[in-house]
């Protein structure tokens, strides 16, 4: 969906992208949605425009493999849009526009934001590079309804991912759904539960550390647990590469008990299953070393090819106003990172549904034990390396195509080989 005034001559859809805006106060935003958030940004767009006639936003709703796949390969290009939504925000830094010369108040972004802003810019620099528009926090929501039917007790805050499997391979045999369980084939999100299996991918000088036992330990269960049908197979085969496929369609047709994915879905989940069933977000199930899930979120940034940087700011200054921020997260039903606005609190998120908002207390309850490792990854320049070597490589184990003893091979290969082309 492509939102402004006009198209501009030559228009072309995302994917075939050349260059970023040209003409004089055009401002272009590559943007995708999780849930309803493209909704929220549309308006909160065409206000900007009504404020600031001189500039024209085209706002680009495209899917997320777009971002993740093609969005890199325009920036090393230089091209790309001069704004976008990405989650790939530490390993692209080099691509932003440094704003801090350009937005009015300095200041208010580094009291609001600074205690992210080394997520998204190159090390050992004080750039502002754009803005998180919403935290979020990995973690499992289960269909209450088919354990109801199935009797079956509902796992407790601190049970293990064992414990979950157990409860709900029960479910999914009593009620007949074709999976017990499912998590995103994600490498952020399959870190979460390696991280409560020990696991820690820095090493002592800062670059990737080989797998260690926590990795092997959980990625050894999840294959076997795959391969015994209790983790649903077809979202990590049905993709090649690192390429990502969300389970939530699954979830939320009552195909499965338990869904492992994170607070964005909360409001996709709200809007798509209605009263069909109910459900409750759980936190992350607990292993050997940690009952944490993986913080991170999505960041609206600024990309330094653009033609338009005074432009870009002013857009960027209004999105990150308090006001504009509180809006956006009350109405995507999303957990804020301004500091003024968390603060502050008092949020009302515009929902009437009552189990979104248990689900939204969860996870901020949850976020008080996510652990020390976790919260480093986010600002680790080769955290997408070692997510995408995980994703290949496990996408390719389940495929039958590897060991797991070649899987982990391959894994520590992949990274360090990334490392070397980087020159580092």
């Amino acid at each position: 969906q492509i939102i402004g005034r006009a198209k501009r001559p030559g228009f072309a859809w995302p994917c075939g992208f050349k260059s970023t805006a040209a003409s004089a106060g055009d401002v272009r935003v590559m943007w995708y949605s999780d849930g309803v958030e493209g909704e929220v940004m549309k308006d909160l767009v065409d206000r900007f425009m009504k404020e600031n006639p001189g500039i024209n936003v085209i706002l680009d709703n495209v899917a997320y493999s777009v971002i993740k796949e093609q969005l890199p390969v325009q920036l090393e290009a230089g091209n790309g849009p001069d704004v976008a939504r990405v989650t790939a925000i530490k390993d692209l830094a080099k691509h932003w526009l440094d704003l801090r010369p350009l937005v009015k108040d300095p200041a208010y972004w580094d009291e609001n934001f600074g205690d992210k802003a080394d997520w998204m810019r190159p090390d050992g620099s004080d750039q502002i590079s754009g803005f998180m528009t919403q935290l979020t926090l990995t973690g499992g929501f289960a269909n209450k309804t088919l354990f109801e039917q199935a009797g079956v007790e509902m796992p407790g805050p601190e049970a293990t991912w064992e414990e979950w499997a157990a409860a709900s391979k029960q479910v999914a045999d009593s009620q007949q759904v074709p999976f017990a369980m499912a998590i995103d084939r994600s490498g952020h999100r399959i870190t979460a539960p390696m991280l409560s299996y020990g696991v820690n991918y820095i090493g002592e000088d800062g670059k990737p550390a080989p797998l260690d036992q926590g990795a092997k330990d959980f990625l050894t269960q999840f294959v076997n647990w795959t391969e015994e049908g209790v983790f649903a197979k077809d979202v990590w085969v049905s993709a090649a590469g690192n390429t990502y496929r969300a389970a939530a369609e699954d979830f939320i047709n009552g195909q499965l008990a338990f869904y492992y994915s994170g607070s964005w879905q909360v409001a996709n989940l709200t809007t798509k299953i209605g009263n069909n069933f109910d459900w409750v977000a759980t936190g992350s199930p607990c292993g050997p070393a940690a009952c944490t899930g993986m913080p991170g979120g999505a960041a609206l940034v600024a990309v330094k090819y653009t033609k338009n940087p005074e432009e870009v700011a002013t857009f960027m200054d209004w999105m990150a106003r308090e006001e504009i921020v509180r809006e956006f997260s009350e109405r995507t039903l999303f957990l804020p990172a301004h500091k003024g606005v968390v603060e502050k609190g008092g949020l009302n998120f515009q929902t009437d549904n009552e189990q979104a908002k248990a689900a939204l207390g969860t996870f901020v309850e949850a976020s008080k034990a996510t652990s020390e490792t976790a919260l480093k990854l986010p600002a680790w320049r080769w955290a997408d390396t070692v997510y995408a070597a995980i994703v290949t490589r496990v996408g390719q184990t389940l495929a039958g195509e590897l060991s797991l003893e070649d899987t982990f091979a391959r894994i520590d290969a992949d990274i360090a080989q990334k490392v070397k082309d980087a020159g580092l």
